[in-house]
């Protein structure tokens, strides 16, 4: 277990705080040509890792097989609009096989895939193009079925082509939308130009030129995929069938490797993943463009990339590093993304591709006073647990220490309570997290860290100093995790503070290590086949000092508010091969003697709530979320169209939202532009009331 030991020893916090691993300059590599040793040799070594080292201890059998083939076949053809099933049926023989191939080492599932697609792909480039030849007609009632979940691979190439048909009749449409609109604003403006605007006839024709333009380019880009291409995506569908958090990179995706390990992506600062063939937005980097923007949510689907006025080109079934690509780009410069919201509505966000500044993510903090008396409270926002690695122990800016130096300057005013903001908080240092918490308490443990051999750790604050003793609401969201949940989890388990926000957190407790697989290759005198990767591999997992896991379940507010996200499916539980939410014993700690009065509150909150106008608005935008995410099915008739896209347009008054503006860490507001907009968020005057509830219970 020497491996194991130093991975643990060294990367304990990895995907608290992701590390800038090199991969010995990804870029510069050489591309591997699909070499049947060396894939042997490869998928040797990643199985051996998996089945050795991964936290589950999961068997390489008949039941992983299936996973790992489900999840290839939604690399290859997410849509279904490629394969056909008696494509799949062929391919499916594999499905129970993928373990017996890598013992034998007898690799045929990515060749014979490879093969497969290189033969559909030309078919359906031709059908495409035929399609768009000739125009479509707008008038003609019918439906397309948008979830890619409740349609199966199409039978032939006829039934196929009709998929294709109304696929492409939607997507000329809103395009031919776009024109218009963008014509129509051109001939209102004041600098419009003497330009003979063009006809409706021509704006259809250059709609659908602009769609051929755009799947020529895919298809390309697909035909493009050689044998090593699938065999690395084959190998990644093993290592995510143990969980959606252990990752096969191939050499040069070091790019990739960033973005999966390090949180972060130069130009837009946005954690990306790919998905059922769609580039996802996982989260925000706090300070990055993409947050000071505003637009850019976590779970948005990214469809089109655009550089500057250039027409977008369209990235679903692109891999990650391609789409990576086209988002990046020098400082200064724009991007325009096409995204679908996690609701079904669809939007242009510009993106000015700036580099994330460390200083935008720093603690902040402010007094706020009740709205009916001169009470005050105080306000910390913690955008991440972050901590400066490079700078040494004993010089590195940390949370913990500006936590505190906050709580100081706010405790001067005489708060009667205090709101922690955790919403949006993705994690960070594990130290800080334990540290952090400990400002809250007098001493204890904090967190039980389990790892794959059933070794459990107790990490606790070992400082008998409480710097804040009076009342704490946290307040969290969906997009809170890993550390988030360690702090949340704790207070709330020592009956220290109010959970607030969202019904649960994200769920993420599971801690990551990296293997460099040319280190750690099990057999000498492989050098002609290296380099071979990186593994990121699931090797611990958190647990509450009550026992409860944070995975999977994430933290259960004690107060659940209204949510505009609340039918978005946002979280491990909704991850395919999420590792499950258990138990394991209580660690020794010793809760506040007084239960918070938990049931009085939430009733007392629901009242208000009930008559809070922007609290109803929220509830009123969930509710259509919801019936737009059920309702999968678009009509292709252009006046329907136009009446959906208006619908949608209506829906977005940011006062109808109540988007929390103190989400935004944009450096181009001064202090008081952020706290004034702080001041009306209806989520932290809400805390402030519950706080106010909670003084007057426990007295």
């Amino acid at each position: 277990m020497v491996i194991f030991r130093h991975i643990t020893l060294c990367l304990m916090f990895l995907c608290l705080v992701l590390p800038n691993i090199n991969l010995a300059a990804a870029n510069s590599l050489p591309e591997h040509k699909f070499d049947p040793q060396r894939a042997k040799l490869l998928g040797y070594i990643v199985s051996q890792h998996l089945t050795k080292h991964h936290y589950s201890h999961k068997r390489l059998n008949n039941e992983l097989s299936t996973a790992a083939f489900d999840l290839y076949i939604k690399q290859l053809d997410a849509q279904k609009r490629f394969l056909l099933q008696t494509n799949v049926k062929m391919l499916g023989a594999y499905e129970e096989y993928i373990d017996n191939e890598i013992r034998r080492g007898m690799i045929h599932l990515p060749i014979y895939s490879n093969e497969i697609m290189g033969q559909r792909i030309p078919i359906i480039k031709q059908m495409v193009l035929k399609i768009l030849d000739r125009p479509f007609d707008l008038q003609r009632a019918e439906k397309l079925e948008t979830d890619n979940k409740k349609l199966d691979f199409c039978q032939a190439d006829k039934q196929l082509r009709e998929r294709w048909r109304k696929t492409l009749k939607f997507q000329v449409a809103n395009k031919y939308l776009n024109l218009k609109e963008d014509q129509d604003k051109k001939e209102t403006s004041e600098d419009k130009k003497t330009k003979t605007p063009a006809t409706d006839t021509q704006l259809r024709l250059q709609a659908r030129e602009k769609v051929a333009k755009r799947y020529t380019h895919l298809f390309t880009r697909m035909l493009q995929d050689q044998e090593q291409d699938h065999f690395e995506r084959y190998l990644n569908a093993i290592s995510r069938a143990y969980d959606p958090h252990s990752i096969y990179l191939p050499p040069r995706q070091k790019e990739d490797f960033d973005i999966h390990m390090r949180g972060s992506l130069e130009g837009i600062g946005a954690l990306l993943r790919e998905e059922d063939g769609y580039i996802k937005v996982v989260n925000l980097i706090p300070g990055g463009a993409a947050e000071q923007q505003g637009q850019l949510e976590g779970e948005d689907t990214i469809l089109k990339v655009a550089e500057g006025d250039q027409d977008p080109i369209d990235i679903t079934d692109t891999r990650i590093r391609d789409a990576v690509t086209l988002i990046r780009g020098p400082k200064g410069t724009e991007v325009r993304l096409h995204v679908k919201k996690a609701d079904g509505s669809r939007k242009v966000i510009a993106i000015v591709r700036a580099v994330v500044q460390i200083k935008e993510t720093f603690v902040k903090s402010m007094i706020i006073k009740h709205p009916d008396s001169d009470t005050s409270y105080g306000y910390i926002k913690i955008p991440s647990f972050y901590r400066d690695f490079t700078k040494g122990v004993a010089n590195a800016r940390n949370v913990t220490d500006d936590t505190k130096a906050e709580l100081k300057k706010l405790q001067q005013q005489n708060i009667a309570g205090l709101i922690l903001d955790l919403r949006n908080n993705g994690g960070g240092s594990l130290s800080d997290a334990v540290d952090t918490t400990g400002l809250f308490i007098n001493k204890g443990a904090i967190v039980q860290i389990k790892d794959s051999t059933g070794e459990i750790e107790v990490l606790s604050d070992r400082d008998p100093t409480m710097q804040y003793n009076g009342s704490i609401v946290v307040l969290v969201n969906k997009f809170s995790a890993s550390a988030s949940e360690i702090l949340a989890g704790a207070l709330q388990d020592y009956n220290r503070a109010v959970i607030v926000g969202s019904e649960h957190t994200h769920g993420k407790g599971t801690v990551q290590a990296v293997i460099d697989l040319d280190r750690h290759t099990p057999l000498r005198n492989m050098e002609k086949f290296k380099p071979f990767g990186a593994l990121k591999i699931t090797v611990q997992k958190f647990y509450r000092i009550s026992g409860d896991s944070t995975q999977y379940r994430g933290i259960v507010a004690d107060i659940a508010l209204p949510d505009r996200f609340k039918a978005i499916e946002s979280g491990e539980q909704y991850i395919d091969n999420s590792m499950p939410w258990d138990t394991i014993s209580a660690s020794r700690y010793q809760p506040l003697p007084t239960p918070l009065p938990i049931a009085e509150l939430k009733c007392l909150s629901q009242q208000r709530v009930s008559k809070n106008k922007k609290m109803q608005n929220i509830v009123a935008i969930s509710k259509k979320t919801q019936q737009r995410i059920d309702d999968t099915q678009r009509s292709l008739l252009i006046t329907d169209i136009i009446a959906k896209r208006k619908a949608l347009l209506d829906d977005e008054d940011p006062e109808d939202q109540g988007q929390p503006a103190i989400l935004s860490h944009d450096s181009g507001k001064d202090k008081k532009d952020w706290q004034d907009e702080a001041k009306k968020d209806p989520y932290i005057l809400e805390a402030m009331a519950i706080i106010k509830d909670m003084n007057t219970h426990i007295k």
